[in-house]
């Protein structure tokens, strides 16, 4: 490939995770919209989103990585292991839906960054490893953005319901368990149809969970919702927020490398409070934009300082363009595997 084309590759990869992240944060403020204008729950929406992900992430990838769809399915090792991704997936999405309920998009997503100290941690214990200076600095960051998001620089009171501090890091968690628990599947198989076959199953739980609402004795009542307000839900969240943010985004991701596609990802709770400040015109004091840039400098200090191989492989568990295209091309040399013993190609 010519420097020209490569540089071209580089700059594509780069708009794509932008735009990704930043698709992830317009979500938030669909939901926000959403959630303010009609009687839809956050179930409702977490499983509109999902299926509708889902259908077409797992469509794209049947066409484009059929192979890598087919072995992930015949091996009871992935499948295990992608019922606990879409968990996580689900449990993500829904504690989001129900932070934004109890707060706003913006503030929601800030939280929602905590993801990555928690991620940090467990690298940390896994390489049996103290953290880095910048890791350290970016702890403190987080904690600092933390408080003053919850207090607005006020230690006596708080400015935000206690259950919206508690869905924000319980989705958090749920965002850190689904960042960790697939590092074995990419570690063999592209990202984009990992990320499809996880949403098939967060989209299946989120549909069990709706049908055990209503057998419990609960209401399952439809929203509703006029015209617009379905293509907020569809459109908004479902393929824009959901579909092709994490199709974008891991694109860009597999281009232009893990370390940098975290960098970028940072996006997310910058758009997230943009929008929500001027699309919605959501207040948002002072202490809530110190809070926005002390989370991005924490997000920057843990991607980026210099860390050693093992331990970026174990916190950035997406892989990168080479290791992409080396996978494909070893895949259309052989058959796939005949049994879970048999280890596909080019694992690390």
């Amino acid at each position: 490939m010519s420097h020209v084309g490569a540089q071209g590759r580089q700059l594509l990869g780069t708009a794509a995770a932008l735009f990704g992240a930043a698709l992830w944060g317009f979500s938030g403020a669909c939901a926000q919209i959403s959630l303010g204008s009609s009687d839809i729950s956050p179930l409702f929406i977490t499983l509109v989103r999902a299926w509708i992900a889902a259908v077409l992430l797992i469509g794209f990838s049947l066409i484009r990585y059929r192979r890598h769809v087919t072995a992930l399915l015949s091996s009871s090792r992935d499948r295990r292991l992608l019922l606990v991704f879409g968990i996580g997936l689900f449990a993500s999405q829904l504690t989001y839906v129900q932070s934004v309920s109890l707060t706003n998009a913006g503030t929601a997503t800030v939280l929602q960054s905590l993801a990555t100290v928690l991620v940090m941690a467990f690298a940390c214990m896994r390489t049996r490893m103290l953290p880095y200076a910048p890791e350290a600095a970016g702890l403190a960051c987080a904690l600092a953005s933390t408080w003053l998001i919850a207090t607005h620089g006020d230690p006596a009171a708080l400015a935000m319901p206690v259950e919206g501090i508690v869905w924000g890091l319980a989705n958090a968690l749920a965002v850190a368990l689904y960042i960790i628990c697939p590092r074995p599947l990419y570690d063999r198989h592209p990202a984009i149809p990992v990320a499809a076959l996880g949403l098939g199953a967060s989209a299946v739980l989120s549909l069990c969970c709706w049908m055990a609402q209503g057998a419990l004795g609960g209401s399952t009542p439809m929203p509703s919702l006029d015209a617009r307000g379905w293509v907020m839900l569809a459109g908004g969240i479902g393929v824009l927020g959901t579909a092709c943010a994490f199709g974008l985004y891991l694109f860009g991701v597999a281009v232009v490398g893990s370390v940098k596609g975290s960098l970028f990802g940072a996006a997310e709770p910058v758009s997230a409070m943009l929008l929500t400040a001027l699309w919605i015109g959501t207040p948002i004091s002072a202490s809530e934009w110190a809070g926005l840039a002390l989370m991005v400098a924490m997000i920057v200090l843990v991607s980026w300082n210099g860390r050693t191989p093992a331990r970026t492989e174990s916190a950035l568990p997406l892989p990168s363009q080479a290791d992409e295209d080396q996978r494909l091309s070893a895949w259309e040399g052989r058959s796939l595997p005949l049994n879970d013993t048999e280890e596909p190609p080019c694992s690390r």
